[in-house]
């Protein structure tokens, strides 16, 4: 496990954990790396941020930091992750940088590398960087006289990542009706809030627009995709045919139907998946997930003909999976979903539209469509344990017992996920089945279990 690295870069509280001298720090082992892939030459690298209120300050230490190695930096101010993604590509970019701690509270904040591609950095990368952190050598990688780097202002960037929504979905929504169709879409007061209007707008969408006024303290605070009460009560209330929710960064979106109900992102893929089957769109016929997504999504699969895949938890393990085998479909239930066809990341307000186009195609309501799924309930529930422990559960033979004798009981009609968290002193315990109530009593019971048996 790395020191500083997580599963999604870095990420902690803003300027105590997190602070200007360490950020600097990053940015500069980061330009080292980057410089030595590409034999030498000075990188060019975007910055993108997210509406917290320590954002301002940690793209200030990380400029600081690359123009002090000799890296230039086009700053692009508040945008959407997959916009500085696209956007990295598109400029042919040497890297990227995202200030954002996602779905997390506004007093976190982090940093995630992408690489000229617009993907997230290998782990291999991440530790060249450690170990440059933790040399001592960071002062050494300095910078002088004309070698030292520039920064430019180009928050007009912005248009670019709203011309590629008109680019791909300007015809469509021009050549049907779309006249009784309402969305309501609540940003999270966060990197959505500068873009989602406008490209709802630019292509005749009627929409309402929830939690949209970011004041540094407000992102994700009781809305967005972490807090649907508000928006499933809006759709409700205003008769809406779908709601949308963002995160705080804007690379993944859940949906609520017609009814208020909430639409997770196995049902998102499954929908949107089938339909890109029926049109010979679905490259190699297959949609990836990883191991938490619902047992209903893979049942679904099989009885339509489309192969599900399975990966570890974590969008990279989705991406590399769909990069290796030809995939361009797949995502987490969290709702990351990637559409690899138009950006090799999880991209919120790309999504949404995919979504309300497959709404559209079928005729139907969405509360209708999501009958062709049948989602089975599930639960999880996180056991306390020693953190030096988390691993060994499979080792203990009456949890692994215990394990066993439910997945018998359920004959594939429900299933139990054991999972350590990769950042906390847990074990994450999840049951899926048929019956809601039993389900919980059992969860229940193997992390108890657990817990005695690995404190």
């Amino acid at each position: 496990m790395m020191k500083y690295f997580g599963t999604d870069g870095i990420r902690r509280i803003a300027n105590t954990e997190l602070t200007p001298e360490l950020v600097y720090k990053v940015a500069k082992a980061g330009a080292y790396v980057l410089s030595k892939h590409l034999n030498g030459k000075s990188p060019t690298i975007l910055i993108g941020r997210d509406t917290r209120i320590s954002g301002t300050l940690i793209e200030a230490a990380m400029t600081a930091g690359f123009l002090s190695y000799g890296a230039n930096v086009k700053l692009i101010g508040v945008i959407p992750t997959p916009g500085v993604a696209y956007l990295t590509k598109k400029l042919k970019a040497d890297a990227s940088v995202v200030i954002s701690a996602s779905h997390n509270a506004y007093d976190f904040n982090g940093i995630k590398y992408f690489s000229n591609l617009g993907m997230k950095i290998p782990d291999e990368i991440e530790a060249e960087i450690e170990e440059i952190l933790d040399s001592g050598d960071i002062e050494k990688l300095t910078a002088k006289g004309s070698k030292i780097g520039v920064s430019e202002i180009r928050e007009d960037l912005l248009d670019e990542y709203l011309y590629f929504f008109r680019k791909n979905f300007e015809d469509y929504f021009e050549e049907n009706d779309f006249d009784d169709f309402t969305v309501a879409i609540d940003t999270a007061n966060g990197a959505t809030s500068v873009i989602a209007d406008k490209v709802f707008t630019a292509l005749g969408i009627k929409h309402y627009i929830l939690n949209n006024t970011p004041n540094g303290t407000n992102i994700n605070d009781n809305c967005g995709s972490t807090h649907m009460e508000m928006l499933q009560n809006f759709v409700v209330t205003n008769k809406c045919d779908i709601g949308i929710a963002y995160d705080g960064d804007g690379d993944r979106c859940l949906a609520v139907n017609d009814r208020g109900e909430i639409i997770d992102g196995d049902i998102i893929l499954s929908l949107i998946g089938s339909a890109m089957k029926k049109k010979g769109e679905l490259k190699n016929n297959a949609i990836v997930a990883t191991v938490m997504s619902n047992l209903g999504m893979k049942k679904f699969c099989e009885g339509n003909d489309i192969n599900f895949v399975e990966t570890k938890v974590g969008d990279r393990y989705v991406l590399e999976n769909m990069l290796k085998n030809g995939y361009n479909l797949g995502g987490e239930q969290s709702g990351h979903v990637i559409f690899l066809d138009y950006n090799p990341t999880g991209d919120g307000i790309l999504t949404s539209l995919m979504l309300i186009k497959t709404i559209f195609d079928s005729g139907k309501k969405l509360s209708e469509l999501q009958k062709i799924i049948n989602i089975y309930p599930q639960v999880l529930i996180n056991a306390k344990v020693d953190s030096n422990k988390k691993y060994d559960f499979d080792k203990n033979p009456e949890i692994v017992n215990a394990i066993e004798k439910l997945n018998e009981e359920f004959d594939g009609n429900g299933r139990v996920l054991i999972r350590p968290s990769g950042t906390e002193p847990l074990v994450r315990v999840m049951i899926e089945g048929e019956n809601q109530e039993y389900i919980t009593k059992k969860a229940k019971e193997v992390a108890d279990l657990i817990e005695e048996k690995l404190k």
